[in-house]
């Protein structure tokens, strides 16, 4: 069950890579040719060993688990634009875990928070490839101008102009 459920994210994942760089529309076409009947392949070995595994071994919690988010699992064949995992977003957020120990010891749930807003501001400039420091200078002469929520939404970091990002 292993080894083919492996094999077979493998494929997947080789599949992702291959077309990295292709046109959504291009990618998705794709998925749903040949992605999505490896996926059906795993969904067939996950329904065949399920009823035979131990529940509370380490597989069968394993197999569980991904008989519940299945959905979820499967969802970004339908869309050329999702990425297969959520590498990218995890990776982000791996500092921010390991600085939350670090915001327990805040003097006050303000600080903390204000800490947390700021740590976002920055993750989000660096997924937007944007220069943190440079936005954070660009923000602060603009935000005591903004009035409205539509004014809010344009200081957020994939509206600083190209050339101010240099």
């Amino acid at each position: 069950m292993a080894s083919g459920c492996c094999s077979s994210d493998s494929k997947l994942f080789a599949a992702e890579a291959r077309s990295a760089k292709w046109k959504s529309e291009r990618r998705q076409r794709l998925r749903a040719r040949y992605s999505a009947r490896v996926l059906t392949i795993i969904e067939r070995m996950l329904v065949e060993h399920l009823p035979g595994v131990v529940p509370s071994s380490l597989l069968g919690k394993a197999l569980q688990y991904m008989s519940g988010q299945w959905p979820k699992l499967v969802r970004y064949v339908g869309n050329g634009n999702w990425p297969i995992s959520n590498n990218l977003c995890e990776n982000a957020i791996r500092p921010f875990v390991v600085g939350r120990k670090g915001w327990l010891f805040s003097d006050t749930v303000a600080g903390a928070q204000a800490s947390a807003n700021l740590y976002s501001l920055v993750e989000t400039c660096k997924a937007n490839e944007v220069e943190p420091y440079r936005y954070l200078v660009w923000l602060f002469t603009r935000l005591p101008l903004a009035a409205t929520a539509d004014d809010y939404a344009d200081l957020m970091p994939w509206r600083m102009p190209a050339a101010l990002n240099r």
